[in-house]
């Protein structure tokens, strides 16, 4: 369907939009260091914006929205519940995969991956403003990304992670410090990352950390995600 047709039968939508976001220009876009990506397929007990607010109470600064079953619309409303947490609290809702529910609910960015939407097609439907994020399994693709104009890169699986099916053979400290040399923009990584980990990846070079099972799973999401934070401080400040 086209984006465009889609904004419009979504406009029924009250959600507000945070414009703190979208006052600086493209090239000097906010990106957070502590990313969370809510789940509820490895638990049950929080629904995706009840998750977003305990992360966003302990101190997380970027919220990722990532769900690969429902129909659209059923991730439209998920996603306007988000953005509503997100706009109320000033932090920025990221939607993985999906520019169209980004643009419908008025999300401040989109994560795009290998075999997602490319980053250039991306930068002609979205606004200038829009975060975009974007990762691939290989350097060569991370750089291409990076050349279309990602604003930031998701690189990992840092260490051996149960969050995801399909994830890759674990690409380690060196070359995640390798990546953070030679990339021209910030570095989210991501995978199997735990508190015990955090600084050493924040030391690597990366300008940050994704996690689910980090904040997702844990018996206090809120708890976990303000020692994640800590962590990533901490480690910034050696």
């Amino acid at each position: 369907m086209d984006i465009l047709i889609l904004l419009r039968r979504c406009s029924r939508y009250d959600v507000p939009i945070n414009l703190s976001h979208f006052q600086q220009n493209a090239n000097m876009k906010n990106i957070g260091v502590l990313h969370v990506i809510t789940d509820t397929t490895l638990q049950s007990r929080f629904t995706h914006p009840q998750l977003a607010e305990l992360a966003i109470q302990g101190g997380a600064d970027t919220i990722q929205f990532r769900h690969k079953n429902g129909t659209t619309r059923e991730l439209i409303e998920i996603a306007r519940q988000m953005q509503i947490v997100c706009a109320q609290h000033e932090v920025p809702l990221i939607v993985n995969d999906r520019a169209d529910i980004a643009l419908a609910v008025g999300a401040a960015g989109t994560h795009f991956g290998q075999d997602d939407m490319p980053v250039a097609i991306g930068k002609r439907i979205l606004s200038s403003e829009t975060i975009i994020g974007a990762s691939a399994r290989t350097e060569e693709k991370i750089l291409e990304a990076i050349s279309d104009g990602a604003d930031y890169i998701g690189f990992g699986p840092i260490y051996q992670t149960s969050s995801k099916p399909d994830a890759e053979t674990p690409k380690g400290l060196e070359r995640l410090r390798r990546m953070c040399e030679i990339a021209k923009c910030p570095v989210i990584a991501i995978g199997g990352i735990t508190l015990q980990t955090t600084a050493a990846v924040i030391r690597a070079g990366a300008h940050g950390i994704a996690v689910i099972s980090a904040v997702c799973n844990q018996p206090a999401p809120l708890v976990a995600t303000k020692n994640l934070m800590r962590e990533i401080q901490q480690a910034k400040q050696v």
